[in-house]
């Protein structure tokens, strides 16, 4: 565990004395916020699901973003109680409000790439777009001291893992109801 966390504050210092600069600062704290509550992807599955082509893909949006919340919010984050990099190492100054719940997995980080999965999947022109918003936002938690990269790392594969198990279960549903029309007939 010891060099797990000693590469983690690594990566930090290496982004706090190589990236840092005020423009920066602004930037990300507005692609951060842009992750908060899942914000972005909500609007983004509210836009899809208003469209009667792409509801599904909305509902499958907001279902990972739900599942990616429950699994790392609720469960993952209880369980592990990883402190903040901001409370180990406390020279650093935040440019956000300290989050209050505690720090591995990210939840930025699980929810963007959850929803971006998703977005991927039957949004294919709009991947890159998709896949880098996600990355932006997971890597502004970096930036910002709140979160430590295995935490961020853990949020991604979180995340990806509900896309994959939204898909799955959608598939098995459209399955299920198709066989039950062919039946009816």
């Amino acid at each position: 565990m010891a060099l797990i966390q000693n590469f983690d504050i690594f990566i930090l210092l290496y982004i706090k004395n190589h990236m840092y600069g005020h423009m920066m600062d602004k930037v990300m704290i507005i692609v951060t916020s842009l992750g908060n509550l899942g914000a972005v992807w909500i609007v983004i599955s509210i836009l899809l699901i208003i469209n009667k082509k792409y509801r599904n893909v909305g509902f499958m949006v907001l279902v990972a973003l739900i599942l990616s919340t429950v699994l790392g919010e609720g469960i993952l984050k209880h369980v592990v109680q990883r402190i903040r990099p901001s409370a180990d190492i406390p020279a650093v100054k935040l440019l956000i409000s300290k989050p209050l719940s505690y720090s591995f997995p990210s939840g930025h980080a699980a929810s963007s790439f959850a929803a971006a999965g998703i977005l991927a999947k039957y949004l294919k022109n709009y991947a890159v777009e998709f896949f880098g918003l996600a990355a932006l936002i997971a890597f502004s938690r970096l930036y910002l001291y709140v979160h430590y990269p295995t935490d961020v790392l853990a949020g991604i594969i979180l995340g990806l893992i509900c896309s994959k198990m939204t898909i799955y279960f959608f598939n098995r549903l459209s399955q299920k109801q198709q066989s039950l029309c062919r039946k009816g007939d």
